[in-house]
């Protein structure tokens, strides 16, 4: 899985949104028949986290008795965050006090790199551990002693709600490169016209001297004599040897042979 944005979701307490029913429908639906937690693709994969080889031990052999996979054991935040890192699993159990690096900050790690939900496990209720669990970016948390009963459910609420931020973050990055491409569209659409716009100015331009150069031409047959072509070649050539653009010219031409402004005969 990429690496994505950090999630400002708040971390929960199952026991403090849950009624016991809630948490038995719960577990009743994320357990099949034989209260097993295996997937269609296999079963859930876990790391475990806990720096108590016993509590460790008591829960693997929770995890593995309720049918999840613990694919890596750890005894402090440093081998949590390697093991999270190398097998990627499903979610982490993590137990706040450990040595070398505490959950705390492991939770931190996991989170930043958007591996896996992390759900916390402490022995402690204080609100000031609770807010550091929930800015350490966990999912959910327990206290100990825990049950299986109250465990299992949070587990499931933790992979659930890792999958619904997931989900979201998928459909801000698929929004936000449909937004590219559509810029980018408008972009190449914008180009074209600008394109086109000035090749339909160069062509009314061009429109514009011819029209003026055949007035002057025809001026210049009229009042000095000339033949077409020999007016047309008077014309080129004195634009090329002047350098004065063909349209400047026939406008002098115009202003000096064309008939006479309004204004101008009514003077007279």
């Amino acid at each position: 899985m990429a690496a994505r944005k950090k999630s400002e979701e708040p971390s929960i307490n199952v026991d403090e949104v849950l009624t016991d029913e809630e948490l038995k429908a719960v577990a009743d639906e994320s357990e099949p028949a034989e209260r097993k937690a295996v997937a269609e693709d296999g079963p859930r994969t876990v790391v475990v986290a806990e720096d108590e080889a016993v509590n460790r031990m008591d829960l693997v052999a929770m995890l593995e008795d309720s049918g999840y996979e613990v694919v890596g054991q750890a005894a402090n935040g440093e081998e949590a965050v390697e093991l999270t890192r190398k097998y990627r699993p499903d979610v982490v159990c993590m137990d706040v006090k450990m040595p070398r690096m505490d959950g705390i900050a492991a939770a931190g790690i996991i989170r930043d790199e958007n591996i896996a939900p992390v759900v916390m496990l402490t022995a402690f209720s204080q609100t000031d551990l609770v807010k550091k669990a929930t800015g350490a970016g966990a999912m959910a948390y327990v206290t100990k002693p825990y049950e299986e009963s109250k465990l299992l459910p949070t587990l499931e609420v933790a992979m659930g709600r890792f999958a619904e931020i997931n989900d979201l973050l998928d459909n801000v990055e698929r929004s936000e490169r449909k937004l590219k491409e559509t810029t980018d569209q408008l972009k190449e659409t914008t180009d074209q016209l600008k394109e086109t716009e000035e090749k339909l100015k160069k062509a009314e331009d061009t429109l514009e001297e011819r029209k003026l150069v055949d007035r002057a031409k025809g001026l210049l047959m009229d009042k000095a004599d000339f033949s077409e072509q020999g007016a047309f070649r008077w014309i080129q050539k004195t634009s090329m040897d002047q350098r004065i653009p063909k349209k400047r010219l026939a406008q002098a031409i115009i202003a000096k042979y064309g008939d006479p402004k309004p204004s101008d005969s009514g003077e007279r």
